[in-house]
């Protein structure tokens, strides 16, 4: 692989520090400079419209591209939307998987109402779903992961954050919840996406 040179400052457009962690622990070895939007000023919450993680992820993207490159253009905005889908309950919750409980919901509000949704389904499968937007100079591109899975009866581990604990990943015994960082961010939808980005990177060599 050709080498990123050290000079790649990448903005994570998003608030949520699960997210973030996540980010880093995954990149921590690779040579990018980290920020969050408000440590470059920008506090403005973006409004998730789209009704596809694609869309939703582009939309923040944008929001944080447009004003982050009016000072620092050659700084790269990566931005997510990712969310569970549950087959028994027609995919939801879906895109408003931060906001199925409520807007200011913990995750263990979220997952407890899954749960409670889920009483007396026998189909359990679920895919949680990962849309990353990466802006480069203006230039936009995606890239989608997932991981398929299945609702446990009841919530598992200690670890992770939203609907972790509930979700047992395909083959395993372990659910999100009662895994390491290092075993989740092997298998997660936002592992296997960041992943795919830096693969592509790499492989282009850009810096």
């Amino acid at each position: 692989m050709t080498a990123i040179k050290r000079n790649a400052n990448v903005v994570i457009a998003t608030g949520n520090a699960g997210k973030v962690k996540e980010f880093r622990a995954i990149l921590r070895d690779s040579a990018f400079s980290f920020f969050m939007p408000k440590d470059l000023g920008f506090s403005e919450e973006v409004e998730e419209t789209a009704n596809t993680f694609r869309g939703n992820a582009e939309l923040k993207a944008q929001a944080v591209w447009e004003y982050v490159s009016k000072t620092h253009p050659d700084y790269w905005i990566v931005a997510d939307d990712s969310g569970l889908e549950v087959r028994a309950l027609g995919g939801s919750p879906g895109v408003h998987s931060a906001r199925y409980a409520g807007v200011n919901a913990s995750g263990k509000d979220r997952y407890t109402k899954l749960l409670k949704e889920m009483e007396g389904k026998t189909d359990r499968n679920a895919r949680f779903v990962c849309c990353l937007c990466l802006i480069r100079q203006g230039k936009v591109e995606f890239f989608e992961e997932e991981s398929r899975g299945s609702i446990l009866t009841e919530p598992r581990g200690e670890g992770g954050f939203g609907y972790d604990p509930v979700f047992l990943p395909e083959g395993y015994e372990k659910g999100f919840g009662e895994m390491s960082e290092e075993e989740k961010n092997k298998l997660s939808h936002r592992g296997r996406a960041i992943e795919s980005m830096l693969g592509k990177l790499y492989s282009e060599g850009f810096g």
